[in-house]
C-alpha cells in the first residue's frame, strides 16, 4: 500500500473537514443572458463547523472564476465587490448576490460555467463550490434610433435605443439595449417581455427623448412602455386587442399615445392601478440604473437552518 506524505495527508484532511464543514453553492436564476444584460449570481454559504465565521471584511473572501466549456478561462475586466464584513454563526445560511457581468469578457456568445470560491482566513483554507453553467446568447436587432440628452455644458450627450429580440428557452424576449452613440458605453440592457414570433413592435421617441414600446406578448394581449433616457420606466400598461388592434399614435403637439383596443389593469402597471400596491412604484428603475452607477446588487441575508 501506498504511503501519502505527512504533509499531503495533513492536506487532505483540512480539505475534507473543510467541504464537509463549510458548504458554497452557486445559484443562477436563468439560464441564458442577453450579451451586457446583468447577470445577478447568489452564493449560499452553509456553516455547520460549530463556530462563527467572520466574513466580508475584505473584497478577497469570496472569489469567483469564469469558464468556457473548453476550459479555457475567461479573463477579469473588474472584481466582484462582496466586501461588507458579517458573521455567520454555525448551523446558519448566508447569501450574497453580485453582477458578474461587468466583471468577466462575456462579449462572445457561448456557454460558460461560473465557481464561487470561500476564503476563510482563520483557518488558512478555502472552499469552492461545484460549477454552475449559463449561456450567453446573440439578440437580433430589430430598430434602432439615436437620440440626444441635454446636457449642463450645452452641447447635448448622443445615446442610442435598440430593440433586440432574443431566444429564450424557445420563446422569443424582446429586449432594450441603451448605449451611447458608438455603444461603447453601455447603460444597460434589460428585457421588456415575451415577443409574439410573427410580430414586429412598434417604437417612437418623443420631444423629451422618451421611448415609446407597443410589443404583443400573446395572441390579443399588447405590453406598452415609456421609458426615460437614463432607463427608468415611467409608464408600463398591458392593452387587449377587441375590435380594434393597439397601435402607437402621435398628437400634432408630439405626444405619443396608444390607440385601439382595450387597456387591462395589472399587478406590474406602472404606476401602480390595482389597490394595495405601493405608492414608490410610480418609477420603477430597471436593472440598468444599478449597472450604470457601478453598484452590483447585494445582500446579506441568514437564517436558521
Amino acid at each position: 500500500m501506498r504511503i501519502l506524505p505527512l504533509t499531503v495527508a495533513l492536506f487532505l484532511t483540512t480539505t475534507l473537514f473543510s467541504a464537509a464543514q463549510i458548504s458554497v453553492e452557486v445559484v443562477v436564476e436563468q439560464e441564458q443572458f442577453l450579451r451586457d444584460e446583468p447577470l445577478p449570481v447568489k452564493v449560499r454559504i452553509t456553516n455547520r463547523s460549530g463556530q462563527t465565521l467572520q466574513l466580508g471584511r475584505d473584497n478577497e473572501w469570496l472569489a469567483f472564476a469564469v469558464e468556457g466549456l473548453d476550459g479555457a478561462v475567461i479573463s477579469k475586466l473588474g472584481e466582484a465587490p462582496v466586501a461588507g464584513a458579517f458573521a455567520l454563526e454555525s448551523a446558519q445560511v448566508a447569501t450574497r448576490q453580485v453582477d458578474l457581468m461587468p466583471c468577466f469578457d462575456l462579449s462572445q456568445p457561448g456557454r460558460y460555467k461560473v465557481t464561487a470560491t470561500l476564503r476563510i482566513k482563520e483557518w488558512n483554507d478555502e472552499v469552492s463550490s461545484k460549477p454552475k453553467g449559463f449561456e450567453v446568447v446573440r439578440g437580433t436587432r430589430l430598430w434602432e434610433q439615436v437620440f440626444g440628452v441635454p446636457t449642463q455644458s450645452g452641447v447635448p450627450e448622443t445615446r442610442k435605443y435598440t430593440l433586440q429580440q432574443a431566444n429564450y428557452r424557445k420563446q422569443l424576449k424582446l429586449y432594450l439595449r441603451l448605449t451611447d452613440l458608438n455603444e461603447q458605453k453601455v447603460f444597460g440592457v434589460f428585457p421588456l417581455g415575451p415577443l409574439v414570433s410573427f410580430s414586429q413592435p412598434e417604437a417612437q421617441v418623443d420631444k423629451s427623448s422618451q421611448l415609446h414600446v407597443l410589443s404583443q406578448t400573446g395572441a390579443r394581449s399588447f405590453l406598452f412602455y415609456m421609458i426615460n433616457p437614463d432607463g427608468e420606466v415611467i409608464l408600463r400598461q398591458t392593452y387587449d386587442y377587441t375590435a380594434t388592434r393597439p397601435t402607437l399614435r402621435s398628437t400634432e403637439e408630439g405626444r405619443i399615445f396608444v390607440s385601439g383596443g382595450v387597456r387591462r389593469l395589472t399587478a406590474s402597471d406602472v404606476p401602480a392601478s390595482l389597490p394595495g400596491r405601493e405608492a414608490e412604484l410610480k418609477t420603477t428603475n430597471l436593472p440598468a440604473t444599478t449597472r450604470q452607477a457601478g453598484e452590483a446588487p447585494h445582500d446579506d441575508k441568514t437564517r436558521k437552518k
